[in-house]
């Protein structure tokens, strides 16, 4: 039986663009699909052979799609065929399905591996699934890794998750709502110039609620602890923001961290799966280059690394403030590009602002 699949890329206004080259079907043991390549916007279609393997080549002109697109896109409920439109906040990049009709992810864990695939699959740092509101909330946001891992929460995953929910809502201008995570209470707020402003709620310092196993401070903190990897003592800052990180700005021989000059690949599975992390961590390497603004980047848990993390940045600026390094309003360059990041006296609530875009709509067979 043939299988096909599509996908249907944007009209070629440029707001920005971006590169992208991946595989599109995963193998779920269907049949194959022809391999094709383009490079003007169009809705394409392949069939025939044995398993899905659809491979896309393209310069993307990106533009913000119709206010009715993606819903109307997502409203075909065709048995067996799972639509979904790809995100990305600051090049961290998700697959973005609609699942506000049931309380039960779409797909597995194990299909979510295949999916982000960069080779085999649709290629994405994680699957989030828009579901319904529990607990008075709006909404439910649900994610899996590109692992098959869950976290409670990821800061740039719901940017990604508000933009998806006002253009699935067809809602226009300033909106705020309230979302159910893993992490809690998030309520994302839709700013006028189209960027995302989050309430990514109070830090958690209490080194056990982290969780860390690093001996606490007085004050049951771990702020500036000591920690030993592959042979060096780390000066480390544990903060939650609902999932755990540890920040570090250098060692104990090198108080200034070049953060380019990191091998993140071999330092970040270390920390990530160091004995003193018992729920294992997301571990951001900052370079400060003034009191209001930092740069880092992350070896994120589940993901390894990536381009953005916005609890990251957050943890960034709550470490930073807590070791008298920076201000509490500061910017945050990931390699992705810039995040504002507020831990605010008044309420203790720490606030995201960034961008989140669309790159694309698609549909696979499951």
């Amino acid at each position: 039986m043939a299988i096909a699949a599509a996908i249907r890329l944007l009209p070629p206004t440029v707001v920005s663009r971006r590169s992208l080259s991946s595989s599109y079907s995963p193998s779920f043991g269907f049949p194959r699909l022809s391999s094709s390549s383009f490079q003007q916007p169009s809705t394409v279609k392949a069939t025939a052979g044995q398993r899905p393997g659809f491979r896309v080549f393209s310069s993307m002109s990106i533009q913000a799609p119709e206010k009715s697109s993606p819903a109307s896109f997502l409203d075909h409920k065709e048995s067996g065929i799972l639509h979904f439109v790809k995100y990305h906040g600051l090049g961290n990049d998700f697959i973005l399905v609609d699942n506000r009709d049931s309380s039960e992810p779409k797909i597995t864990p194990d299909q979510a591996v295949k999916l982000c695939d960069r080779n085999f699959g649709i290629g994405a740092d994680g699957v989030i699934f828009a579901m319904p509101g529990i607990n008075g909330t709006d909404y439910t946001m649900r994610i899996f890794n590109s692992d098959g891992s869950e976290p409670e929460m990821c800061g740039n995953g719901v940017r990604c998750f508000a933009r998806f929910i006002v253009e699935l809502e067809n809602l226009s201008g300033k909106q705020s709502f309230t979302v159910h995570t893993g992490a809690g209470l998030i309520i994302p707020e839709i700013q006028e110039d189209g960027k995302v402003r989050v309430d990514m709620g109070e830090p958690i310092l209490k080194a056990s609620d982290v969780p860390t196993k690093l001996p606490p401070n007085k004050d049951q903190s771990a702020v500036k602890a000591k920690l030993d990897v592959d042979g060096l003592t780390w000066n480390v800052t544990c903060v939650s923001m609902g999932n755990p990180h540890c920040v570090t700005f250098g060692t104990e021989s090198s108080k200034d961290l070049q953060v380019d000059d990191l091998n993140l690949a071999e330092i970040g599975p270390k920390f990530e799966h160091h004995v003193m992390f018992p729920a294992r961590t997301n571990t951001e390497f900052v370079q400060v280059f003034s009191p209001s603004h930092l740069k880092m980047r992350v070896w994120e848990r589940g993901a390894g690394a990536t381009l953005a993390c916005g609890t990251g940045a957050c943890a960034v600026v709550v470490a930073a403030v807590l070791e008298g390094r920076a201000e509490r309003s500061c910017t945050v360059d990931l390699p992705g590009g810039p995040l504002d990041i507020e831990w605010r006296e008044d309420d203790n609530h720490v606030y995201m602002t960034g961008p989140a875009e669309v790159v694309f709509y698609g549909s696979v067979p499951l």
